[in-house]
């Protein structure tokens, strides 16, 4: 994953200016919210099942190593091929081989944040092999050198009008309609040939059995189906912590993701495969498990819930930070809430400092997360780790300066004194507005009130001090 160009307080302010941008995340985040409450509201011990989500979340991550090499020998004895990559570079060089070995120019790749995080789509390129994405919000950003806002709906931030105008560009000069089923019907076309020339897909998992080795894939399009089932060689690529104990844990799952993502009762497509059977799907399977960072976090009591997240976007459709700057503020493949403690620890609090701060902590996230993240709590958590990482010396100087001045009641009223003073060019309405660097960062997104003529114990004499 690579570190964000700029912090996230200088991004949001761009975003901001994005009125159109505002409006497509408004309409869309509050259509996806309504149809989440009522999906949820018709199941009776929805609580229940977020309870026993975080329960199998804690036990996958505190007994991870025996759950990765169960998975492992399953996957083995059911015909597939294992790797494992300590970062994104070995990841992209395992599909970038195997792709050789078989002499294609592009695979076809089902929508998948784990790919994205390691940047596979760039690194296939620089070996002269074309990821064709076949998401249909995927092949959209795909087509405009555009990247991801959001989890689960990558285009969020593009409309219906900018979508035909770009498909007439590129893959349906002719098209003329902004109707969605013009559109994907014109995407279907253009998918349609090349999933049936496929010689190898490239797909993640949303889910991993560790007692059968079975992968999980959960979408509504139908593509991942494609993907998985037409290529004669599949290569899989999964994050260490995707991993659930039996089929029975899936269950839980199975019934939290859909409501929490899509709203809905269940994917339209649930694709679930165990190994390689004779003439029947792919006849070659590659599995390769990342780390990436991630058994670091790990070892964060506190940070490692953020490897408890399945990837559902509740977070974002309910945050008020999120809902107005947008996804590409926060320079991470994983936006909003989430990749507001995700990120940091997968690349290191150092580079992305300012991330957990993009966060009014108001608590939505929790309340909405289907396996209980408590993302407040790891905010500040964060937050306190970014403080400690980033040296400013500037700060520790004013703060250094500020403690001299209030260990003694003297220093404290003749700076009262001078402050009085200096301060009347910038007071305006009984307000600082704006004040002079190096100060000036205070007021960009805040007034200032004044130091009062006269102090509290001023006001009150000596008595005050007596009592």
């Amino acid at each position: 994953m690579t570190v964000p160009a700029e912090g996230f307080p200088a991004a949001a302010s761009r975003e901001l200016r994005n009125r159109q941008l505002r409006r497509n995340l408004g309409q869309a985040t509050s259509t996806i919210r309504a149809k989440r409450a009522n999906v949820v509201a018709e199941v009776p011990d929805w609580e229940q099942l977020r309870a026993a989500g975080s329960a199998i979340k804690a036990d996958v991550m505190a007994n991870l190593d025996s759950y990765l090499l169960q998975f492992e020998q399953a996957l083995t004895a059911a015909g597939a091929t294992v790797h494992w990559a300590r970062d994104g570079a070995e990841a992209c060089a395992i599909v970038a081989q195997v792709a050789r070995a078989h002499g294609v120019s592009e695979v076809v790749k089902v929508k998948s944040l784990t790919t994205d995080e390691i940047a596979l789509n760039e690194s296939l390129g620089r070996e002269g092999i074309h990821a064709l994405e076949t998401d249909f919000a995927e092949l959209i950003l795909q087509l405009d050198g555009d990247w991801s806002s959001h989890i689960l709906v990558p285009a969020i931030h593009r409309n219906r009008t900018e979508i035909r105008n770009l498909f007439r560009r590129t893959i349906a000069p002719e098209i003329d309609s902004d109707d969605p089923a013009v559109l994907a019907e014109a995407a279907r076309r253009y998918l349609r040939e090349r999933f049936l020339s496929a010689e190898v897909g490239v797909s993640g998992a949303n889910f991993g059995v560790a007692e059968t080795g079975t992968l999980c894939v959960v979408e509504s399009e139908g593509n991942g189906r494609m993907c998985t089932t037409l290529p004669p060689v599949l290569v899989s690529i999964l994050g260490i912590e995707k991993l659930v104990p039996s089929f029975t844990d899936l269950e839980v799952f199975l019934q939290l993701l859909p409501r929490s993502s899509t709203g809905e009762r269940m994917n339209p497509y649930t694709s679930l495969w165990t190994g390689v059977s004779d003439g029947d799907g792919p006849q070659e399977l590659h599995v390769v498990l990342l780390d990436n960072g991630r058994t670091r976090v790990l070892r964060d009591e506190v940070g490692r819930q953020a490897l408890h997240c399945i990837r559902c976007s509740a977070c974002l459709n309910v945050c008020p930070v999120y809902s107005r700057t947008g996804g590409h503020a926060y320079g991470s493949v994983y936006p909003g809430p989430i990749g507001a403690i995700l990120t940091p620890q997968l690349i290191g609090i150092e580079n992305a400092p300012t991330l957990p701060f993009a966060s009014s902590l108001c608590g939505a996230c929790y309340d909405a997360c289907p396996v209980k993240i408590d993302i407040p709590r790891v905010l500040l958590h964060l937050r306190e780790q970014a403080v400690e990482a980033v040296d400013k010396p500037a700060e520790r100087l004013a703060m250094g300066a500020a403690a001299w001045v209030f260990r003694r009641s003297d220093r404290m009223r003749l700076v009262q004194r001078l402050m009085r003073v200096l301060q009347r060019p910038l007071v305006r309405d009984g307000r600082i507005r704006r004040l002079p660097r190096p100060l000036s960062a205070w007021t960009r997104t805040r007034d200032l009130r004044p130091v009062a003529e006269s102090s509290f114990v001023e006001r009150n004499g000596s008595g005050a001090a007596r009592r």
